[in-house]
């Protein structure tokens, strides 16, 4: 069954336009009222229902077929939030929000998603069982609606779950996937220096947070480069640095914020407790103090074997056979990890690289951007995979 017998031209015309609005009226993590209320009336405008509000600004709708004796339950999320970035593309319908924009493609996963849900709304009399579609609101910042949506209780009833992501360095009409660990787990650390400020003209009347926290920023990086073994995955990025204010005091406290990503439950709990041990030792070093407080985010993301399968073979039939590449996991983190903590789940990337771009942007970046045209691939393969895993393929 081909992409197009799923998503046929008018249902794609509607997706991109779903994708549009949503591109042009961006809302940050747990603020995303308006991007519910929008794809509500979407999912009701496609006969689709009942909608009903999950995690907070998020929602959840069932597809069931019509074939009775089954009783299999699958999850497809979508994620639904934007990033707090200003976007600089220049597209006709670029985001109205100034310092908000869709840099991560979610956007474009709601409408795939939207799109797939309504092909097998019109395909009920060929499957039995249910697919729940999760909109899920809060993927980039805490707290994070991954953690949410299982508290809730979402994926009690259901036997695995699908996720879908966009990639921009991969062709269109490819998708990348592969088992085991396939994104990373994400922690955010803060660490507050406090010192003693004194005058710029005798700091060694003082105790300098600026200085000592700029150390810590080069000692920090030492836990990768001389503590992790070159075949163990793990990031650390220290993203923020804020301290001092007149050019002639000596700062008395000093902030830092970043991120540790890892690949292990090991690896996780020994660089967090590093950096706290690091932090204190440095500052203790010259007279200071500090406070370290790590807040554990999502877990990485675990590829089954079997769902990896389901959706390869998807892909195959909806794109082209040679539409699947085996490539390594991301290090970007996602909290799709709940899921596959939870349950059998995939997460799959799918090519979006612009075919006549000159340059391309990575996510995140604010002159991000989609080729549309793969669109209708990822939707056809959610419905396709969800169509094969139902029947029991």
């Amino acid at each position: 069954m081909a992409w197009q017998d799923l998503i046929p031209d008018d249902l794609a015309h509607r997706m991109i336009a779903l994708r549009r609005h949503l591109h042009a009226n961006p809302e940050l993590s747990n603020e995303e009222v308006e991007t519910q209320r929008h794809l509500r009336r979407a999912l009701e405008a496609e006969g689709l229902g009942p909608v009903r509000d999950v995690a907070g600004t998020g929602l959840a709708v069932e597809i069931t077929g019509d074939i009775p004796g089954s009783n299999r339950a699958l999850a497809i999320r979508a994620d639904i939030d934007a990033l707090p970035i200003h976007e600089e593309t220049g597209l006709p319908f670029a985001s109205q929000k100034p310092g908000v924009m869709h840099a991560c493609g979610h956007d474009a996963h709601a409408a795939m998603a939207l799109a797939a849900a309504a092909a097998l709304a019109k395909r009920r009399n060929e499957f039995s069982g249910t697919v729940r579609f999760i909109f899920q609101p809060a993927e980039e910042a805490e707290p994070l609606g991954g953690r949410r949506v299982v508290e809730e209780g979402l994926l009690d009833d259901v036997e695995a779950a699908i996720g879908i992501h966009v990639d921009p360095y991969l062709e269109t009409g490819r998708i990348a996937v592969a088992a085991g660990p396939f994104t990373l787990a994400s922690d955010i650390f803060d660490i507050v220096v406090t010192g003693r400020s004194a005058h710029a003209a005798t700091p060694q009347q003082g105790i300098d947070a600026l200085a000592i926290a700029a150390a810590m920023v080069g000692e920090a990086q030492k836990l990768i480069a001389r503590e992790t073994g070159p075949f163990e995955p793990a990031v650390l990025s220290v993203t923020g640095f804020k301290a001092g204010g007149a050019y002639n005091i000596i700062a008395d406290r000093a902030e830092l914020k970043g991120t540790i990503r890892s690949g292990s439950r090991e690896s996780r709990v020994r660089l967090r407790r590093r950096l706290e041990e690091i932090a204190k030792a440095v500052a203790s070093a010259h007279g200071a103090s500090a406070g370290v407080t790590v807040v554990e985010g999502e877990p990485a993301v675990i590829n089954e074997p079997e769902m990896v399968k389901l959706v390869s073979e998807a892909a195959r039939n909806a794109i082209a056979a040679d539409s699947v590449v085996d490539l390594p996991g991301w290090a970007a983190a996602d909290d799709f990890g709940f899921y596959s903590q939870k349950l059998p789940a995939v997460y799959f990337r799918l090519g979006v690289m612009q075919p006549e771009a000159t340059e391309t942007y990575a996510l995140h970046h604010p002159k991000f951007r989609i080729d549309e045209a793969a669109m209708p691939l990822g939707a056809a393969t959610l419905a396709r995979a969800a169509l094969d895993f139902l029947a029991g393929r």
